[in-house]
């Protein structure tokens, strides 16, 4: 009876112990009050959404944009500028469309992003850049994001970027937020910065815990990992479902590799361009943002990734999906 005490009280204190390291150890992520607005372009109204969040600015604004082609937001800047702290950085190969004194460069590679931050509380992101194309013919997304932790981590990069540290720098401090939309409801949002947040392993990351299905929306995609994970959930029994922009498939696109192991992959209809880079993953959780699924976006641009899980905004990227599946073609 004593010895079976004794290793009673034993086994007790070892499952305790056990407990409360895994309490120590287990993650906690930071929580904040928040909202995500969701604009698909070109048929909704993404240039209208993004000069009313830009006129909203009281303090500052910061961007990091691609291109800067549309004379409305070009000239909401310029105006901002005269009244708040404007500070913008584009990609070298763009200056022309947007050189002033508060403007600037990258020198080698792409400075992919399409971000801005408003006051430090609110971030406009995805895959539209501001010019006519991608706000009013190519299939693209734009997410408003109000949170002050987010926007910090987007605040951050953007600094990075601003001191000229391009293609480099720290990792993302907060890359995993609970956002309270007004106490109704909650969603997980993380966000990654490429190179230095290794994108393409977020992603690998996320689409091996699909289940059920995984759709896919692509401007570019060549990254051998990546499609590697949709062939192996396809042999699973996984629902694998996928868009690529036509004029993108080449010799180094993944397209031809992935039909011909019998992934459902369409070339988009668009007479213009697919410019999504989007995949939704049990109609439970959405990755977009500027990253495209190539080496050149995880190793050698400067880019920024949005993994949401949420099911109202999976719903509406599982429409967006559905309604550019139907208008592509085999």
């Amino acid at each position: 009876m004593i010895k079976q005490s004794v290793v009673f009280i034993l086994l007790t204190i070892f499952l305790t112990g056990c407990s409360i390291n895994n309490a120590v150890t287990a993650e906690v992520y930071p929580q904040d009050q928040g909202t995500i607005e969701l604009y698909f372009c070109p048929h909704q109204n993404c240039e209208g959404a993004l000069v009313s969040l830009l006129d909203s600015a009281e303090q500052s604004i910061h961007c990091a944009l691609f291109d800067i082609g549309l004379p409305s937001v070009q000239q909401k800047l310029l105006d901002k500028e005269k009244e708040i702290e404007v500070m913008v950085v584009t990609d070298n190969d763009y200056l022309k469309k947007f050189n002033h004194p508060f403007v600037k460069t990258d020198s080698y590679g792409l400075m992919h992003n399409k971000f801005c931050i408003i006051d430090g509380t609110k971030v406009s992101t995805g895959s539209m850049n501001p010019t006519e194309n991608d706000a009013h013919k190519n299939n693209n997304n734009l997410l408003l994001i109000e949170s002050n932790i987010l926007a910090q981590n987007y605040e951050d990069e953007f600094q990075e970027l601003w001191g000229g540290t391009f293609k480099r720098g720290s990792r993302v401090k907060n890359p995993k937020v609970t956002l309270n939309d007004k106490g109704t409801k909650k969603m997980s949002v993380e966000t990654y910065f490429c190179p230095e947040d290794a994108c393409a392993e977020q992603v690998k990351k996320e689409l091996k815990k699909a289940e059920k299905s995984i759709y896919f929306m692509a401007f570019s995609f060549t990254h051998d990992g990546i499609a590697n994970v949709l062939l192996l959930k396809n042999l699973d029994g996984i629902e694998v479902k996928g868009v690529m922009e036509v004029k993108q498939i080449s010799e180094y696109s993944q397209f031809n590799r992935l039909l011909q192991n019998k992934i459902d992959v369409i070339k988009d209809g668009n007479k213009n361009n697919l410019h999504h880079k989007v995949f939704i993953i049990d109609e439970e959780t959405v990755v977009t943002g500027s990253f495209n699924p190539t080496a050149n976006g995880d190793k050698h641009n400067d880019e920024n990734l949005l993994i949401i899980e949420d099911e109202g905004i999976a719903k509406r990227f599982t429409e967006e999906f559905e309604r550019v599946y139907k208008e592509g073609s085999e």
